[in-house]
């Protein structure tokens, strides 16, 4: 697997070049190189114990294998907010995100106003599971009984983060007031569970999710369900929410469907990458899903019929000839 050093310092070295993106924005700084001139890639991901930090580096491999004078590797991230953040500055070439993310990132809003982002996709890549999370000894059943509780809503500058606070929001759970609000990744969310540090945690990643796996091991993790937000999301927030069950048996011990929130991930570059560049990666992406799902099975969900289905923003040109190519 191609991938950076997955120490805290790698992390730190992520949330830095995120913030030097907007200290630049700020003062007028230079224009960052097209993406992929020198010949490398790096790809943002996410912390290790979710899906984009094994499924990039699946595909830093692959690209690395299938296109000449290409060496892609994937770095250790907070995630959405930052791999945005990152993409736009420099700081990476292409990267995972949620499309809620990507979405308020092109219409300037949220953590993104005041500044001009421009990316686009190479495709939707699956869907994010809203994954909220607690023991059997907290008496949490439900979002509402999160009222007073410590609860992690996910990494600082995550795609997590922004969906987390909008469902506390939906719940009239005034997230700054009402709850111990905590900031973690999932694998330290799942670690501060098993230690009682903390009550609750969302994340929002596919499925299954390694550090939930090793958490259920326990016996005691509890799912709790999204599904009743959506709409309210969806309607304040854009038409990229839907809801979806979580399969029963996913995670040892469920043993009923849990309907949550989900929304899609794509794949983001910088709109300046080159047009073929763009389109070798896509190609090589989807016609090499079953390499990529040995890794990880949410691959499994890579469809190029369906993967420009995208309303929030633009499809690279190079994987919009790539996809009208792969329809016939």
């Amino acid at each position: 697997m191609a991938v950076t050093t997955t120490s805290r310092g790698r992390r730190g070295r992520a949330v830095v070049v995120a913030a030097g993106a907007l200290l630049l924005a700020a003062c007028g700084g230079g224009e960052a190189a097209a993406p992929g001139a020198d010949g490398s890639l790096s790809i943002a991901t996410g912390g290790t114990g979710g899906v984009y930090y094994p499924y990039g580096g699946a595909m830093g491999t692959l690209l690395s294998e299938k296109l000449q004078g290409i060496t892609a590797t994937a770095q250790e991230t907070n995630a959405s907010v930052d791999n945005v953040l990152l993409v736009q500055d420099g700081g990476a070439d292409v990267a995972f995100a949620l499309g809620d993310t990507v979405a308020d990132a092109v219409a300037g809003k949220a953590q993104f106003e005041g500044r001009e982002i421009t990316v686009c996709t190479l495709g939707k890549l699956y869907d994010n599971f809203t994954q909220t999370v607690t023991t059997g000894g907290t008496g949490i059943r439900s979002i509402a009984d999160m009222r007073g509780k410590r609860v992690s809503v996910g990494s600082p500058g995550s795609g997590t983060e922004v969906i987390a606070l909008r469902i506390l929001e939906a719940a009239g759970i005034n997230p700054e007031t009402d709850i111990q609000r905590s900031q973690l990744g999932v694998g330290e969310t799942a670690q501060a569970l098993r230690d009682g540090t903390i009550d609750a945690g969302f994340w929002s990643g596919g499925l299954p999710t390694g550090a939930l796996v090793d958490l259920a091991t326990t016996g005691q993790m509890v799912l709790l369900p999204t599904g009743e937000y959506t709409d309210e999301l969806a309607s304040k927030f854009g038409p990229f929410y839907a809801t979806e069950d979580i399969p029963a048996g996913t995670y040892e011990g469920q043993t009923e469907p849990s309907p949550q929130v989900v929304v899609p991930n794509v794949l983001i570059v910088r709109s300046d990458m080159p047009q073929q560049l763009q389109q070798d990666i896509t190609r090589t992406v989807f016609e090499n899903k079953a390499q990529l799902a040995t890794v990880h099975p949410a691959a499994n969900e890579l469809d190029p019929a369906t993967a420009d289905e995208v309303g929030f923003v633009d499809v690279c040109p190079g994987a919009k000839a790539y996809f009208e190519q792969a329809a016939g």
